[in-house]
């Protein structure tokens, strides 16, 4: 079962798709790193080129995080065990609900 494993891993890493795997790990990771508070008000959306994509609840939260994108690259790349992720991109949509209630105030 070892030597399994370890042609796999060698396979997965000769072939390119390590970086791949590891991108796609932050999605996943996302929450345990940030905390729930933080992963209350966000989503990880995916990863493109080494880019995470997160969506945030506001324009509040999104800056709040900018300030912090150094530090939590750096909390996910030691998570995932690797150099994966270079960016975030932090970004805010209104959402239905944002919407709804504005339009319930006229």
């Amino acid at each position: 079962m070892q030597q399994l494993k370890k042609v796999l891993k060698k396979a997965i890493s000769e072939s390119g798709f390590k970086k791949a795997l590891d991108q796609e790990d932050a999605v996943f990771v996302w929450g345990e790193v940030v905390g729930k508070n933080i992963s209350k008000v966000t989503e990880a959306k995916e990863v493109d080129k080494g880019t995470l994509v997160i969506k945030t609840e506001s324009a509040t939260w999104r800056q709040e995080l900018h300030m912090q994108k150094k530090e939590i690259i750096n909390k996910i790349n030691k998570k995932i065990g690797s150099i994966a992720i270079k960016e975030i991109r932090f970004i805010w949509t209104k959402t239905k609900a944002v919407i709804a209630q504005k339009v319930l105030k006229y």
